[in-house]
């Protein structure tokens, strides 16, 4: 069954695809990859199927046909986890994955290489822009607040020859100057980090479900529940 009505969309929220090591700062972003791998079965098990956010975006836009239960599969950063644990899980399923890439974690020690970005975009993810150093754009000047939002989109279209269509903000922080920033760099949406589902009219806050490390498959499926009661 596929909708072609505009249909509000979980987008889930992940960081590092790892068990969180004694010493982190914020060890509610690490999920560790049996966890993550049980809750992308768990999903599939209940009948969603992953899209990108352009793929949702287009369904609200122009009433473009999305599966069942469509779910957006996000990833905060560009933490290497991300490809050597989560993207075999989400090949195996043939699901795609949603990268909202920080420029500056195009690095070799933890961070995205480019080719191994270039092979998530040969797997259908899509890339999305997350600045270039993940500042608080709500506390930085116009001249920095530009650079950060368009020179990252700029910077991921030039060498991954992607559409760069959406911009996530830095640990959900903006404002107003922030979204008009957003918006006139040509991006079509953003995610926050605000519980919800995503859907149209304001493209520009959209709303995203995190996923911390203590959630496991229950705590997943209870956030579902909560937002999709009546969504369906």
């Amino acid at each position: 069954m596929h909708h072609s009505r505009p249909v509000p969309v979980p987008v889930l929220m992940y960081h590092v695809i790892s068990p969180a090591p004694s010493v982190a700062p914020y060890p509610q972003l690490f999920v560790p990859p049996r966890e993550f791998d049980a809750q992308m079965r768990w999903l599939a098990r209940h009948g969603y199927h992953a899209i990108t956010l352009r793929r949702a975006y287009d369904n609200w836009t122009e009433g473009s046909p999305v599966p069942a239960r469509p779910i957006v599969i996000s990833f905060d950063d560009g933490y290497l986890s991300q490809y050597t644990r989560a993207f075999p899980e989400l090949r195996a399923l043939h699901w795609p994955g949603v990268l909202n890439l920080e420029v500056n974690f195009l690095q070799p020690v933890g961070g995205m290489r480019p080719w191994r970005v270039r092979k998530l975009i040969a797997a259908r993810w899509e890339i999305d822009a997350h600045t270039l150093t993940h500042p608080d754009l709500t506390r930085v000047d116009d001249a920095r607040l530009w650079s950060e939002v368009d020179g990252s989109r700029r910077a991921l279209r030039h060498d991954f020859h992607v559409p760069v269509d959406f911009f996530c903000y830095p640990s959900g922080r903006y404002d107003d100057r922030v979204v008009a920033a957003v918006r006139r760099a040509g991006f079509l949406g953003a995610t926050t980090t605000m519980f919800g589902l995503a859907r149209p009219p304001d493209f520009f806050r959209l709303d995203r479900v995190e996923i911390d490390g203590s959630d496991r498959v229950r705590g997943l499926a209870a956030k579902l529940r909560k937002l999709t009661a009546s969504a369906y």
